[in-house]
């Protein structure tokens, strides 16, 4: 999510923005107010589930603020730092709120954004009230109350009370020129506070790199029993079949010539069916079109075997490292796959380019939309091959269309004229 563009967005919508942040300034000082009361509880005991209550109310507020940011910032969202609870017993989830450096960084959030943050952001609406106050003391005020009004000379007439316009003037003014600096300002400082130290990152980077090792585990391993599974049921039998048709044929070779001929026949018959099975099966692990032609050429083949038109625009100057093209090639491949079976598209396209170190594939059809990455072990497999090289994968895909899953790999190309196996060397 891109940030706005302050001096052109409507200050009407920055205004509103403002004084939302105000609000949520305001609960979070109740919120640290009642955890400060716990804290001083839990000397008695009390107060610790009051702590364990209160920490995922905080951590929810800090965690929409940092989505709210994403509006103001240019890098979006601002990440979330925490790691998750014990799921079990008060004084383990106490425990590790305490010693959780990012409980600390909350709280000092809360307190920071409670009151620099909200005079940041209550400046414009502040200048405006103030000027509201002025128009209405020159227009009715000035007549009931002349001395009431913070003036050295109090006005006497109307003509006098109207030139107290010009400053409710020039108040508007200001704060029509500082709203987009207020915004700006409450965004920057709230991210520095909330944005997750290198601390933090390490530690999810760490999280991160476990999970996805584990599903790449579970992966290799799901593939193996699926290579398993096709041979033992495609392949094996078939060869199993061929043993018993030879064997036959061989004991009916001198006495019966014509059915020997017929199970040598079907010996044949199968034999082909076999190697077409055994083909497809190596396609599936890693297809030669790939290594030949790279990954610009298998997706060009691979959308001339689809269904549905296909239009394939690729611009990549060099070849990819042989894993990250295979994961590029299988990711494409199963979002055509998801198209064909539930997209109800007429016709879809692919997008390949790469830039600043990171390889992006983009693939849309005009289906009827409505896909979800949280649903579908297809989608999930998806992002579970690309997350072994720390690839993103994020779909829009509004309720009548269209469908767009953007995919992005970190990695480098080699030359044109160089192999991506001698490029990992």
């Amino acid at each position: 999510m891109a940030g706005i563009d302050y001096q052109h967005a409507s200050r009407t919508n920055l205004l509103a923005w403002s004084l939302l942040f105000v609000a949520h300034a305001a609960t979070g000082l109740i919120l640290l107010i009642l955890y400060a009361l716990a804290t001083l509880l839990s000397l008695i005991w009390v107060g610790l589930p009051l702590i364990v209550l209160l920490t995922p109310l905080i951590r929810a507020h800090a965690d929409t603020h940092r989505h709210m940011l994403g509006h103001f910032l240019p890098s979006g969202p601002v990440p979330s730092p925490y790691n998750p609870l014990p799921a079990t017993g008060i004084a383990r989830r106490v425990g590790a709120i305490l010693t959780d450096p990012t409980t600390w960084r909350d709280l000092t959030w809360l307190l920071v954004n409670g009151l620099i943050g909200a005079a940041i952001a209550a400046l414009p609406a502040l200048l405006i009230a103030q000027a509201a106050h002025l128009t209405l003391y020159s227009t009715v005020l000035w007549t009931t109350a002349p001395d009431s009004y913070y003036n050295l000379t109090p006005p006497h007439d109307q003509t006098s009370a109207l030139i107290t316009l010009l400053p409710a003037l020039l108040l508007i003014l200001v704060s029509w020129a500082i709203t987009p600096i207020s915004v700006s300002g409450y965004a920057h400082l709230n991210r520095w506070l909330l944005a997750p130290d290198e601390k933090a990152r390490l530690a999810q980077r760490v999280a991160h790199l476990a999970t996805s090792r584990a599903e790449t585990i579970d992966a290799q391993a799901s593939e193996v029993r699926r290579i398993e599974r096709d041979l033992h049921d495609g392949a094996q039998a078939r060869l199993v079949a061929l043993g018993m048709s030879l064997g036959m044929a061989e004991q009916m070779l001198t006495h019966d010539p014509h059915t020997a001929q017929q199970l040598l026949t079907e010996a044949r018959d199968t034999t082909r069916q076999a190697l077409t099975e055994l083909r497809d099966l190596v396609r599936g692990i890693h297809p030669p079109v790939l290594v030949e032609r790279g990954l610009q050429g298998a997706v060009r083949a691979l959308a001339v075997t689809q269904h549905l038109p296909i239009d394939v625009d690729i611009d990549l100057p060099g070849r990819l490292a042989a894993p990250v093209e295979s994961a590029a090639y299988f990711a494409i491949a199963e979002t055509l796959t998801n198209t064909a079976k539930h997209a109800d598209a007429t016709r879809a396209w692919v997008r390949i380019n790469h830039g600043g170190g990171r390889l992006v594939l983009l693939v849309g059809d005009n289906g009827k939309g409505g896909a979800d990455l949280s649903q579908g072990t297809g989608l999930h497999g998806i992002r579970r091959r690309l997350g072994a090289f720390d690839g993103t994968i994020s779909i829009v895909s509004p309720a009548g269309g269209p469908t767009i899953v953007t995919m992005e790999l970190p990695c480098v190309l080699s030359s044109p004229k160089t192999s991506p196996s001698s490029a990992m060397d």
